[in-house]
């Protein structure tokens, strides 16, 4: 139902003299009091569930154990030293201002603290994400345009 039919439908209940008419369908309620002054209406659609996150985990991958405390450790250390800038909303994570605007960080920019370093899009508003922290992007986790969750790491900064 669009809001033409809904506009519609309110003026024919209030030509009606009806004093509350109440709609239900499969996905939409609603109901519309009129009194002597005043016509109110109340429009309620649920909103759409969202699917449990599934979770896949990869079949184990045999690697020589030497190799893989090599990696194991080298990666601890690296990801241990960075601060990792992660989403505080849900929404569209856009790199740029605007299309045909520079990126506001690449790997190897150097941020401060209050510096934008991406945007997020939430319901139609545009949020302005700023570091909290001073030092250089070492690594991009997300590509521009992608949904982002809540607490999702966005960028590795190295703080030194």
């Amino acid at each position: 139902m669009d809001i033409k039919e809904i506009q519609n439908l309110i003026k024919f209940v209030a030509k009606s003299g009806a004093s509350e008419v109440k709609l239900e369908m499969e996905d939409i309620k609603i109901t519309i009091k009129t009194g002597s002054e005043r016509t109110e209406v109340t429009y309620s659609q649920p909103a759409p569930m969202m699917a449990a996150p599934q979770v896949l985990q990869a079949a184990p991958v045999e690697v020589p154990s030497e190799t893989h405390k090599n990696i194991t450790t080298n990666d601890l250390a690296d990801d241990s030293k960075y601060v990792t800038i992660k989403s505080p909303i849900i929404g569209t994570l856009y790199r740029k201002p605007s299309p045909e605007k520079p990126l506001f960080v690449e790997v190897g920019s150097v941020i401060n603290v209050g510096d934008t370093v991406c945007i997020i899009e939430a319901m139609k508003l545009f949020n302005e994400i700023e570091s909290e922290v001073s030092g250089t992007i070492v690594k991009i986790l997300i590509d521009d345009s992608s949904p982002v969750e809540f607490d999702q790491p966005l960028f590795l900064v190295d703080p030194s």
